[in-house]
């Protein structure tokens, strides 16, 4: 009897610690910064594609006439880096490109919004019909990478996302365990995923942003 106690004794310790150093690894992936899914950008190149950015949704705002084909409007991962760099306030200086939706619009006015509070250092790239995303924010106190990879697209006028990666720092979380609570939290702010009143569709091809004008 004393020596199968001993034994169980031995085995909740053998547990114990086991739980231990899986903790400390899990806690030491969530807290490491993950390989950036974007490159840096020279000061001179981020303008340039903030402008260009500028450029296309210009393009997609301008008024057509009845005999007008619609637009279709392609942004790759640099512009909308820019864009995001410029809306957050980390764009180098000398690109003075005004943020669009920065001014009072309406109707179909294409927005870009800016960050939402505690959430910071976006990142953006696109391959294939994937888009992947990556940004810092808080949790529990802590800074945090959060990346997030999936398929973007649309439905009854609104943007849809499904999410197919998910990483929390450098820790992996099946898709599937977020997925429910993503589209939980995108029905609950419907109005800001809502497509501009000229814009028919949102999708990622062949690495790129497309907008399709109605």
């Amino acid at each position: 009897m004393d020596y199968a106690r001993g034994c169980l004794l031995k085995l909740q310790k053998i547990i114990s610690y086991a739980t231990l150093a899986i903790s400390i690894v899990t806690l030491i992936l969530v807290l490491r910064r993950p390989a950036p899914v974007a490159a840096p950008v020279a000061p001179a190149a981020a303008a340039a594609n903030a402008q260009s950015f500028q450029e296309k949704i210009d393009k997609l705002e301008r008024p057509r006439t009845p005999s007008d084909p619609p637009a279709e409007v392609r942004m790759n991962a640099g512009e909308i880096n820019a864009a995001l760099a410029q809306a957050a306030g980390t764009l180098a200086a000398g690109a003075n490109t005004p943020v669009p939706g920065a001014s009072s619009g309406s109707g179909g006015s294409m927005e870009f919004p800016g960050p939402v509070p505690d959430v910071k250092d976006y990142q953006v790239s696109m391959d294939g019909d994937l888009v992947r995303g990556q940004f810092l924010t808080q949790i529990a106190g802590k800074d945090v990478y959060l990346t997030l990879a999936g398929h973007l697209g649309s439905k009854d006028g609104y943007a849809t996302f499904d999410a197919t990666e998910v990483k929390i720092g450098d820790l992996s979380i099946p898709a599937s365990l977020v997925n429910q609570a993503l589209q939980k939290k995108l029905n609950e702010q419907r109005d800001q995923i809502k497509l501009p009143a000229n814009v028919k569709d949102i999708r990622v091809e062949n690495g790129e942003l497309v907008f399709e004008e109605k």
